[in-house]
């Protein structure tokens, strides 16, 4: 058995969001000791850790107690269950996507910023720095400018970059 604080550490979770989760009924059957503490066995943290993955998937909490409802209702529910379960990992395999893109403009960036740096491109990062005469005041332009200056470099030739994104050139 495991206490508020154990069991927050073990899903880097805050105590709070484990107390709250509990008082909201989403963990069933949960164990308490004789000073009516929570304590948290394996099928709670089983719980709990699907909770945590659903909420960072998007789910409101509204949802995941249906679900765990379901869950409650046995196997009579499961096409239900499916259902609620394929949708999350559409919302997960979205942020999965938006987080390599979030990634992939970061490495461009890190590179853009290394170049400037090693004074092989001049400092078209920085807004203070642009003129209002030149044709490289927008986000694109200047990764335009950036990708002509380095055409063929792929991010997996980058030798400061430890990210397992796919090999794709750079824009």
């Amino acid at each position: 058995m495991h206490t508020v604080k154990e069991t927050a550490i073990l899903l880097d979770m805050s105590e709070h969001t484990v107390r709250f989760y509990t008082d909201k009924g989403l963990v069933p059957n949960l164990k308490r000791d004789k000073n009516n503490n929570r304590q948290f066995d394996e099928e709670s943290i089983n719980w709990l850790t699907g909770i945590k993955y659903l909420k960072q998937s998007g789910m409101p909490l509204d949802k995941i107690k249906t679900y765990i409802d379901l869950c409650l209702e046995g196997d009579s529910t499961i096409p239900q269950r499916y259902a609620i379960i394929l949708e999350q990992k559409e919302a997960a395999l979205a942020q999965l996507e938006q987080a390599r893109e979030r990634a992939e403009y970061m490495i461009r960036k890190a590179e853009g910023y290394r170049e400037i740096y090693e004074h092989r491109l001049s400092d078209i990062a920085n807004p203070a720095t642009w003129s209002t005469d030149t044709n490289t005041n927008t986000e694109s332009d200047r990764l335009e400018q950036l990708q002509a200056a380095r055409p063929s470099m792929r991010f997996s030739e980058l030798d400061d970059s430890n990210c397992l994104i796919p090999s794709k050139t750079i824009l």
